[in-house]
């Protein structure tokens, strides 16, 4: 379909978390090219992280459809639906899988979608193993320039190809920038789920928040939590702040919040975080931003990417009030645009979009791994979603030939639930019995 026209412009995306199923709706969405109305269809693939309803509703995405599938089920309606563009928001293994699977669904094929994958947000850890997880799709989205020319070297590196990779900006930038200060002055504590991992970290950050507002009476101190108890991010959340402070006696100038994160921003004076994308959400918007170095600056944190970004303090700064000043370079190559150019970030993905798409013929999908580039790894991938070393369905693959039925669907919840309750209950605890 030729991009200039007025018809509707289909569009798929894959996601299998809350935050992934944010970027990848929002990057269809910005990555359109110009004068396509989109009817977007959402996939989520089932696994511990698949989207609660509360959650899909706080994104504050919508979809013309939406549904949970398995791998197989996507792949099987990949075969058959004419999509333009199809975003692929998943792990690196899950990315990978997909491209094997639609390589053999889309066999022989001179038209297919243009597939378009990428990361949600900071990426400090595992670059290689998650870049090349992420080779063979015709667009790998960098958030930034500084990531751009890292992913480029890595595929330059081992000899694959790198023209997919496109620099882009984060999807979720936006909204009102700062003016000042409001009334009363707002510390906002963005939590995360898995960073720090432990109970005593956890508890030391959110003692802090509570003596920062013991000690500001006249601030108003905000936790902003990622989810529920119960409820699956990006991330497990094996000590979920709500449970922390149960006993604590809280300032009445401290509560905890949930929603968009942009709509909580818009009320921020001080933006505070471990290592948070959230911090280049507010970056973007010249709200003041602090990376804690409380537990040091340390790769396991994620904090050591703020390195140069002059954000970086501690609560003891903090509570004597330390005002952070973000060095204006370091922020241009991380993509946070406040300069005002973030609508021109994704025209060179709109560009390539629209040669793609109005192209005669397309290229067949051409991973870097194949059986014979990683023979002891690529097929342990695929297995995890039923694929077989050539991407076809393995026998007994669910769904791999029918929708199943009545009662199959009764057991698959049944089996889901289960299985998310031992991931999030009952692991845990057989962690911590062991570190006794």
């Amino acid at each position: 379909m030729p991009a200039s026209a007025t018809q509707t412009l289909r569009v798929a995306v894959l996601a299998d978390s809350d935050t992934r199923w944010k970027w990848g709706s929002l990057t269809a969405n910005r990555i359109a090219p110009p004068n396509s109305d989109i009817s977007l269809d959402g996939y989520l693939l089932r696994g511990r992280a698949t989207p609660t309803a509360r959650q899909l509703k706080e994104v504050g995405v919508t979809a013309d459809s939406l549904r949970e599938v398995t791998a197989v089920e996507f792949l099987r309606a990949m075969e058959t639906e004419p999509y333009d563009i199809l975003v692929l928001s998943l792990v690196g293994g899950g990315v990978q899988a997909m491209l094997h699977g639609l390589a053999r669904a889309w066999d022989g094929r001179s038209k297919r979608p243009v597939v378009v994958t990428g990361y949600v947000g900071v990426v400090y850890e595992k670059l290689t193993d998650g870049l090349l997880l992420r080779h063979g799709a015709d667009l790998v989205l960098a958030n930034s320039r500084q990531d751009a020319d890292r992913f480029k070297a890595v595929y330059d590196g081992v000899g694959a190809d790198s023209t997919a990779v496109t620099e882009v900006a984060l999807p979720f930038l936006g909204g009102a920038a700062y003016t000042g200060e409001h009334d009363p002055y707002t510390v906002v504590f963005a939590v995360q789920p898995s960073v720090p991992d432990n109970r005593r970290d956890r508890d030391y950050l959110l003692n802090r928040a509570i003596q920062h507002a013991r000690f500001h009476p006249h601030r108003e101190v905000l936790l902003k939590l990622r989810s529920k108890p119960g409820e699956h991010t990006t991330h497990i959340e094996e000590l979920p702040y709500q449970k922390l402070v149960q006993g604590k006696e809280l300032p009445a100038n401290f509560s905890l919040v949930y929603g968009h994160m942009g709509d909580v921003l818009d009320r921020t004076d001080l933006l505070v975080t471990i290592s948070s994308t959230a911090a280049l959400e507010s970056l973007h918007r010249r709200i003041p931003t602090v990376v804690l170095t409380d537990l040091g600056i340390r790769e396991g944190l994620g904090n050591h990417h703020f390195v140069g970004s002059g954000c970086l303090a501690s609560w003891d700064q903090l509570d004597a009030g330390y005002k952070p000043v973000p060095d204006a370079e370091w922020v241009a190559r991380q993509g946070v645009m406040a300069d005002g150019s973030y609508e021109t970030a994704f025209d060179a993905a709109r560009e390539r979009i629209t040669k793609l798409l109005d192209g005669d013929e397309m290229a067949p999908l051409n991973p870097y791994y194949t059986p014979e580039t990683a023979p002891g790894y690529l097929p342990g991938i695929l297995a995890r979603h039923h694929l077989g070393p050539d991407g076809t369905p393995l026998p007994g693959a669910p769904a791999a030939d029918k929708e199943p039925g009545p009662v199959r669907q009764i057991v698959r919840r049944a089996a889901r639930g289960a299985y998310r309750h031992g991931v999030q209950r009952v692991a845990p605890v057989i962690r911590r019995m062991g570190e006794l």
